[in-house]
Protein backbone atom coordinates (compact mmCIF):
# COMPACT_ATOMS: atom_id res chain seq x y z
CA UNK A 1 0.00 0.00 0.00
CA UNK A 2 1.44 3.11 -0.53
CA UNK A 3 2.96 5.61 2.53
CA UNK A 4 3.62 2.06 3.70
CA UNK A 5 7.45 0.97 3.74
CA UNK A 6 7.81 -2.41 3.36
CA UNK A 7 9.71 -4.73 5.56
CA UNK A 8 12.48 -5.12 2.71
CA UNK A 9 12.56 -0.84 2.87
CA UNK A 10 13.64 -1.19 6.59
CA UNK A 11 17.15 -0.65 7.59
CA UNK A 12 17.79 -4.49 9.75
CA UNK A 13 19.31 -3.99 13.16
CA UNK A 14 22.46 -6.28 12.51
CA UNK A 15 23.58 -4.02 9.35
CA UNK A 16 23.12 -0.52 11.66
CA UNK A 17 25.04 -1.95 14.18
CA UNK A 18 28.00 -2.86 12.34
CA UNK A 19 28.36 0.08 10.47
CA UNK A 20 30.12 2.13 12.88
CA UNK A 21 30.33 1.74 16.53
CA UNK A 22 31.77 0.16 19.73
CA UNK A 23 35.13 -1.82 19.57
CA UNK A 24 34.43 -6.08 19.56
CA UNK A 25 33.79 -7.55 22.27
CA UNK A 26 33.56 -10.88 23.08
CA UNK A 27 30.68 -11.40 25.51
CA UNK A 28 28.82 -14.18 26.73
CA UNK A 29 27.12 -16.46 24.27
CA UNK A 30 29.24 -15.60 21.44
CA UNK A 31 31.66 -17.73 19.86
CA UNK A 32 35.18 -17.94 21.59
CA UNK A 33 37.84 -16.30 19.74
CA UNK A 34 41.22 -17.08 18.87
CA UNK A 35 43.32 -14.24 19.31
CA UNK A 36 46.59 -15.79 18.70
CA UNK A 37 45.69 -15.80 15.04
CA UNK A 38 44.53 -12.25 14.97
CA UNK A 39 46.97 -9.54 13.97
CA UNK A 40 47.76 -6.22 15.74
CA UNK A 41 45.23 -3.78 13.78
CA UNK A 42 42.38 -6.63 14.60
CA UNK A 43 43.44 -6.59 18.29
CA UNK A 44 43.39 -3.20 18.85
CA UNK A 45 39.25 -3.33 17.35
CA UNK A 46 38.55 -5.45 20.91
CA UNK A 47 37.87 -3.49 24.04
CA UNK A 48 41.22 -4.08 26.34
CA UNK A 49 38.81 -5.31 29.19
CA UNK A 50 37.90 -8.34 27.02
CA UNK A 51 41.94 -8.78 25.87
CA UNK A 52 42.89 -8.93 29.59
CA UNK A 53 39.84 -11.10 30.55
CA UNK A 54 40.82 -13.75 27.79
CA UNK A 55 44.48 -13.08 29.23
CA UNK A 56 43.93 -14.37 32.33
CA UNK A 57 42.20 -16.93 31.28
CA UNK A 58 44.50 -18.12 29.05
CA UNK A 59 48.07 -16.39 28.85
CA UNK A 60 49.06 -16.78 25.80
CA UNK A 61 52.61 -15.46 24.53
CA UNK A 62 50.69 -13.38 21.72
CA UNK A 63 48.66 -11.30 23.96
CA UNK A 64 51.70 -10.87 26.34
CA UNK A 65 53.70 -9.32 23.05
CA UNK A 66 50.79 -7.42 22.07
CA UNK A 67 50.53 -5.63 25.66
CA UNK A 68 54.43 -5.03 25.59
CA UNK A 69 53.90 -2.98 22.55
CA UNK A 70 50.68 -1.24 23.38
CA UNK A 71 52.65 -0.07 27.02
CA UNK A 72 55.98 0.25 25.34
CA UNK A 73 55.49 4.00 25.50
CA UNK A 74 55.00 4.30 29.55
CA UNK A 75 58.37 2.57 29.56
CA UNK A 76 60.30 5.55 27.56
CA UNK A 77 58.27 7.75 29.24
CA UNK A 78 59.19 6.79 32.52
CA UNK A 79 62.74 6.29 31.77
CA UNK A 80 63.22 9.88 30.29
CA UNK A 81 62.13 11.31 33.30
CA UNK A 82 64.30 9.63 35.19
CA UNK A 83 67.32 9.95 33.25
CA UNK A 84 66.53 13.57 33.04
CA UNK A 85 68.24 13.84 36.68
CA UNK A 86 70.89 11.49 36.29
CA UNK A 87 74.61 12.19 34.59
CA UNK A 88 75.24 11.50 30.95
CA UNK A 89 77.38 8.72 32.30
CA UNK A 90 73.81 7.29 32.38
CA UNK A 91 72.76 5.24 28.92
CA UNK A 92 69.10 6.13 28.78
CA UNK A 93 68.69 2.41 26.65
CA UNK A 94 69.60 0.73 29.69
CA UNK A 95 67.17 2.22 31.97
CA UNK A 96 64.74 1.42 29.55
CA UNK A 97 65.84 -2.79 29.34
CA UNK A 98 65.25 -2.43 33.15
CA UNK A 99 61.70 -0.76 32.58
CA UNK A 100 60.98 -3.21 30.04
CA UNK A 101 61.38 -6.16 32.79
CA UNK A 102 59.04 -4.15 34.73
CA UNK A 103 56.10 -4.28 32.52
CA UNK A 104 56.81 -7.56 31.94
CA UNK A 105 56.27 -8.36 35.65
CA UNK A 106 53.80 -5.54 35.69
CA UNK A 107 51.96 -7.77 32.48
CA UNK A 108 51.89 -11.17 34.81
CA UNK A 109 50.70 -10.08 37.72
CA UNK A 110 47.92 -7.38 37.07
CA UNK A 111 44.67 -8.28 38.23
CA UNK A 112 41.73 -6.96 36.64
CA UNK A 113 39.20 -7.59 39.32
CA UNK A 114 41.13 -4.83 41.54
CA UNK A 115 39.31 -2.33 39.06
CA UNK A 116 42.48 -0.77 38.49
CA UNK A 117 43.45 0.92 35.27
CA UNK A 118 47.04 -1.25 33.75
CA UNK A 119 48.75 2.20 32.92
CA UNK A 120 48.34 3.48 36.86
CA UNK A 121 49.49 -0.38 38.14
CA UNK A 122 52.19 -0.37 36.23
CA UNK A 123 54.05 3.13 36.16
CA UNK A 124 55.28 2.16 39.92
CA UNK A 125 56.68 -1.24 38.48
CA UNK A 126 58.56 0.34 35.76
CA UNK A 127 60.23 2.69 37.83
CA UNK A 128 60.83 0.22 40.36
CA UNK A 129 62.73 -1.61 38.14
CA UNK A 130 64.74 1.62 36.43
CA UNK A 131 65.57 2.60 40.06
CA UNK A 132 66.81 -1.10 40.94
CA UNK A 133 69.25 -1.00 37.57
CA UNK A 134 70.81 1.98 39.12
CA UNK A 135 71.70 0.73 42.70
CA UNK A 136 73.32 -2.44 41.00
CA UNK A 137 75.32 0.88 38.64
CA UNK A 138 75.81 2.47 41.95
CA UNK A 139 79.47 1.40 43.24
CA UNK A 140 78.93 3.39 46.71
CA UNK A 141 76.45 0.93 49.57
CA UNK A 142 73.14 2.28 50.37
CA UNK A 143 74.18 2.31 53.77
CA UNK A 144 76.98 5.03 52.67
CA UNK A 145 74.20 7.13 50.24
CA UNK A 146 72.41 7.40 53.39
CA UNK A 147 74.92 8.59 55.72
CA UNK A 148 75.84 10.82 53.06
CA UNK A 149 72.07 12.45 52.81
CA UNK A 150 72.31 13.02 56.72
CA UNK A 151 74.79 14.99 56.52
CA UNK A 152 73.77 16.85 53.84
CA UNK A 153 70.74 17.13 56.06
CA UNK A 154 72.70 18.20 58.71
CA UNK A 155 74.51 21.00 56.79
CA UNK A 156 71.06 22.72 55.75
CA UNK A 157 69.66 23.00 58.95
CA UNK A 158 72.76 24.14 60.66
CA UNK A 159 73.08 26.45 57.37
CA UNK A 160 69.30 28.23 58.03
CA UNK A 161 69.52 27.74 62.03
CA UNK A 162 73.16 29.99 61.79
CA UNK A 163 72.45 31.98 59.37
CA UNK A 164 75.93 31.10 57.87
CA UNK A 165 77.89 27.80 56.25
CA UNK A 166 78.71 25.87 59.53
CA UNK A 167 82.05 24.16 60.00
CA UNK A 168 82.68 20.51 60.09
CA UNK A 169 83.15 20.28 63.78
CA UNK A 170 79.51 21.74 64.11
CA UNK A 171 78.44 19.70 61.82
CA UNK A 172 80.26 16.55 63.29
CA UNK A 173 78.62 17.51 66.91
CA UNK A 174 75.24 18.05 65.19
CA UNK A 175 75.43 14.48 64.11
CA UNK A 176 77.15 13.49 67.13
CA UNK A 177 80.05 11.62 65.58
CA UNK A 178 83.83 12.64 66.22
CA UNK A 179 85.90 14.23 63.83
CA UNK A 180 87.63 10.94 62.76
CA UNK A 181 84.23 9.60 61.73
CA UNK A 182 82.59 12.37 60.04
CA UNK A 183 85.95 12.62 58.04
CA UNK A 184 85.03 8.81 56.93
CA UNK A 185 81.50 9.70 56.02
CA UNK A 186 83.02 12.28 53.49
CA UNK A 187 85.65 10.23 51.99
CA UNK A 188 83.42 7.17 51.44
CA UNK A 189 80.48 9.22 49.92
CA UNK A 190 82.20 10.91 47.69
CA UNK A 191 80.80 10.69 43.89
CA UNK A 192 82.32 7.27 42.37
CA UNK A 193 81.82 7.01 38.19
CA UNK A 194 82.61 5.22 35.42
CA UNK A 195 83.10 7.47 32.08
CA UNK A 196 83.87 5.37 28.71
CA UNK A 197 86.55 6.36 27.10
CA UNK A 198 85.03 5.97 23.41
CA UNK A 199 82.60 8.70 24.88
CA UNK A 200 82.05 12.03 22.18
CA UNK A 201 83.29 15.05 23.80
CA UNK A 202 81.16 17.44 23.43
CA UNK A 203 82.99 20.42 23.71
CA UNK A 204 84.73 20.30 20.72
CA UNK A 205 84.16 23.40 18.24
CA UNK A 206 86.01 21.65 14.76
CA UNK A 207 84.10 19.51 12.56
CA UNK A 208 85.97 16.61 13.91
CA UNK A 209 84.93 14.02 16.25
CA UNK A 210 86.80 14.02 19.47
CA UNK A 211 86.44 11.39 21.92
CA UNK A 212 87.20 11.39 25.86
CA UNK A 213 90.53 9.50 25.11
CA UNK A 214 91.52 12.40 22.93
CA UNK A 215 91.72 15.27 25.37
CA UNK A 216 93.11 13.46 28.37
CA UNK A 217 95.87 15.16 29.70
CA UNK A 218 99.16 12.55 30.15
CA UNK A 219 100.17 13.30 33.39
CA UNK A 220 103.76 10.91 32.86
CA UNK A 221 104.90 13.07 29.91
CA UNK A 222 107.04 16.57 31.20
CA UNK A 223 106.25 19.94 29.64
CA UNK A 224 109.39 20.83 27.91
CA UNK A 225 108.66 24.34 28.77
CA UNK A 226 108.60 23.84 32.33
CA UNK A 227 111.66 21.11 32.06
CA UNK A 228 113.60 23.61 30.38
CA UNK A 229 112.65 26.61 33.05
CA UNK A 230 113.13 23.99 35.66
CA UNK A 231 117.01 23.27 34.19
CA UNK A 232 117.81 26.93 33.93
CA UNK A 233 116.61 27.57 37.55
CA UNK A 234 119.10 25.06 38.56
CA UNK A 235 122.02 26.33 36.71
CA UNK A 236 121.33 29.98 38.03
CA UNK A 237 121.48 28.38 42.01
CA UNK A 238 124.50 25.94 41.11
CA UNK A 239 126.21 28.49 39.02
CA UNK A 240 129.76 29.47 41.37
CA UNK A 241 129.12 26.39 43.93
CA UNK A 242 132.05 24.16 44.14
CA UNK A 243 131.38 20.65 43.02
CA UNK A 244 130.32 19.84 46.75
CA UNK A 245 128.09 22.45 47.29
CA UNK A 246 126.44 21.97 44.14
CA UNK A 247 125.72 17.83 44.94
CA UNK A 248 124.62 19.09 48.36
CA UNK A 249 121.53 21.55 46.30
CA UNK A 250 120.97 18.88 43.64
CA UNK A 251 120.80 15.81 45.82
CA UNK A 252 118.43 17.68 48.16
CA UNK A 253 116.42 19.89 46.36
CA UNK A 254 116.31 17.78 42.89
CA UNK A 255 116.97 13.93 44.10
CA UNK A 256 115.08 14.50 47.04
CA UNK A 257 117.68 12.77 49.25
CA UNK A 258 117.89 12.93 53.03
CA UNK A 259 121.28 14.61 54.68
CA UNK A 260 121.74 11.64 56.10
CA UNK A 261 122.11 10.03 52.25
CA UNK A 262 123.94 12.81 50.97
CA UNK A 263 126.93 12.78 53.44
CA UNK A 264 127.32 8.79 52.78
CA UNK A 265 126.82 9.96 49.42
CA UNK A 266 129.59 12.57 49.80
CA UNK A 267 131.65 10.62 52.46
CA UNK A 268 130.48 13.34 54.80
CA UNK A 269 129.07 13.43 58.38
CA UNK A 270 125.33 14.94 58.52
CA UNK A 271 126.14 17.51 60.62
CA UNK A 272 128.26 18.73 58.36
CA UNK A 273 126.50 18.57 55.14
CA UNK A 274 123.27 20.47 57.65
CA UNK A 275 126.04 22.90 57.70
CA UNK A 276 127.24 23.25 54.07
CA UNK A 277 123.60 23.60 53.40
CA UNK A 278 122.57 26.30 55.41
CA UNK A 279 125.92 28.64 54.04
CA UNK A 280 124.70 27.62 50.73
CA UNK A 281 121.28 29.54 51.54
CA UNK A 282 122.30 32.12 53.24
CA UNK A 283 124.80 32.93 49.85
CA UNK A 284 122.13 32.13 47.72
CA UNK A 285 120.11 34.39 49.72
CA UNK A 286 121.87 37.19 49.30
CA UNK A 287 122.66 36.59 45.61
CA UNK A 288 118.95 36.18 44.87
CA UNK A 289 118.16 40.23 46.24
CA UNK A 290 120.80 41.59 44.38
CA UNK A 291 119.24 39.90 41.20
CA UNK A 292 115.76 40.55 42.03
CA UNK A 293 114.76 42.69 39.11
CA UNK A 294 116.17 40.32 37.01
CA UNK A 295 112.91 37.82 38.00
CA UNK A 296 110.21 40.79 37.71
CA UNK A 297 107.96 40.60 34.68
CA UNK A 298 108.77 43.06 31.99
CA UNK A 299 105.96 46.12 31.95
CA UNK A 300 103.67 46.71 28.74
CA UNK A 301 104.81 49.69 27.13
Amino acid sequence: MPGTKSRTDRPSKSASSSASGPKRSTSRGRAAVDFDALTDQELGEYDVKDLWKAFEQNPSQRLRNYFMEKYLPLVRYNAERIYARLPDEVDIEDLMSAGLFGLMDAINAFDLERGVKFETYCAPRIRGAILDELRTMDWVPRLVRHRSAKVDQARNQLQMKLGRVPTQQEIAEHLGVDGEEYKKIQRDGRPTSVVSLSRSYNQSDGNRELREIDVIKDRTQLNPLTQTQRNDLKDLITKGLSRAERLIVVLYYYEEMTMKEIGATLDLSESRVSQMHSSILARLKAQMQHREREFDAPRAG
